[in-house]
């Protein structure tokens, strides 16, 4: 019989060994972020005292993200995942969360159209090795004194609060923040971090494609040689063009999808995802 908790530290390794099985790029760091930002809202399922399901959620003001919807493959289609997603709910719905959105596999989505979820738009996620790139002078990177701003930008661009992702990303790791300031305010910002596939690069937010392009060579020339993810809405059309010309090749296809209240983006400032765990 199924039994749900909330995470602990104690279960990270069993929230990797589903990743490493569902072959996802997430490592420790991830999972020791989403119980730093939310300790409240990520969950195990067991089976026998024995670890088979994970989800994680992130409040940000009115708007939630679901993620890490993970269940053992030999525990599939017996409802673990319905029940992991509907714990999720009831406590978003608790903390009186408007929004609640996530990315979709192929395997999750219909799961998540039974419970309500309507599809957005779809992105692909594009990858390959870094052939590294000339860096734009002008991109830097970002100092504590810049996070407020990045903060600003990205809600606007996002339409929600993400200022304590930001700065926890930035925390744990200054240099993999890059920032472009334009002539009278700031243009657009990138981050990146490792994984356990492949370095994710995003999300990358930018006020115009030169700017999406400055910020995205820029994380490229840190990272030459090393293979790279970047998730990027398919309508984007100056983001897919950059994924083209560099040699990326798509790998797969994901649904951004929500549940309650809409949200209002500036669709074209987005210029690639934080990655399914964070929108």
């Amino acid at each position: 019989m199924l039994s749900l908790r909330q995470m602990t530290p104690g279960d990270i390794a069993e929230g990797m060994r589903l990743c490493a099985q569902a072959g996802w790029n997430q490592t420790e760091a991830d999972w020791r972020r989403f119980l730093d930002l939310e300790p409240d809202g990520c969950f195990v399922g067991e089976v026998d005292g024995n670890v088979v399901a994970t989800t994680t959620t992130r409040v940000f003001g009115p708007i939630a993200w679901i993620g890490m919807v993970l269940v053992d493959q030999a525990m599939r289609r017996r409802g673990i995942g319905t029940a992991m997603m509907e714990h999720a709910l009831a406590h978003l719905t608790a903390r009186g969360v408007a929004t609640m959105r996530l990315d979709a596999t192929p395997l999750g989505e219909p799961i998540y159209r039974r419970l309500g979820f309507v599809a957005e738009y779809e992105l692909a996620r594009w990858e390959g090795v870094s052939p590294g790139a000339g860096c734009d002078g002008r991109v830097r990177a970002v100092t504590a004194g810049q996070i407020e701003r990045l903060a600003d930008l990205d809600r606007r661009a996002t339409g929600t609060d993400r200022q304590g992702l930001l700065r926890h990303l930035w925390e744990h790791g200054p240099q993999s923040m890059l920032a472009l300031e334009g002539a009278t305010r700031l243009a657009g910002y990138a981050a990146f971090r490792n994984g356990a596939r492949a370095f994710q690069i995003g999300p990358i937010v930018a006020r115009s494609d030169e700017a999406g392009r400055a910020l995205a060579d820029a994380a490229l020339g840190h990272l030459a040689g090393q293979r790279v993810f970047v998730d990027i809405a398919q309508d984007h059309v100056g983001a897919t063009r950059w994924a083209q010309e560099r040699g990326l090749q798509v790998q797969r296809k994901l649904v951004r999808m929500f549940r309650g209240r809409p949200v209002q983006e500036t669709h074209p400032w987005l210029w690639a995802s934080s990655g399914p765990e964070n929108g």
